[in-house]
């Protein structure tokens, strides 16, 4: 039985202190659970306000899984632009999504 091929965005701007940390999230995921050959991983850099807003972009760093947030908590927001974005993670609060998350929409296609 083959696996259905998954993209992964990481979107993310040059002024975000925690970017590459999502993609070490990302990169652990696949990893841990054998998925290298069915998951692509993309960076998509916003450079502007309005391509905020044309993409969605719900603050650096955001996680899509197949165009799909990571954070399903986060789908219906509409506060697009250039900005640090927080997680929930249990009591704390965290700049990278948790790998539970990341986790969760490619393994049990929770997008």
């Amino acid at each position: 039985m083959s696996r259905m091929k998954k993209k992964v965005e990481i979107l993310y701007f040059d002024g975000c202190p925690t970017w590459q940390k999502a993609i070490e999230h990302v990169r652990q995921v696949v990893a841990q659970e054998a998925l290298q050959e069915t998951v692509t991983i993309e960076t998509v850099r916003v450079e502007t306000d309005d391509q905020a807003r044309r993409l969605g972009f719900l603050g650096s760093p955001s996680v899509r899984v197949d165009g799909h947030d990571v954070d399903p908590s986060s789908r219906s927001g509409t506060d697009f632009g250039l900005q640090c974005r927080v997680y929930q993670h249990g009591e704390r609060m965290s700049g990278v999504p948790p790998v539970e998350l990341i986790r969760n929409a490619l393994v049990s296609g929770d997008t």
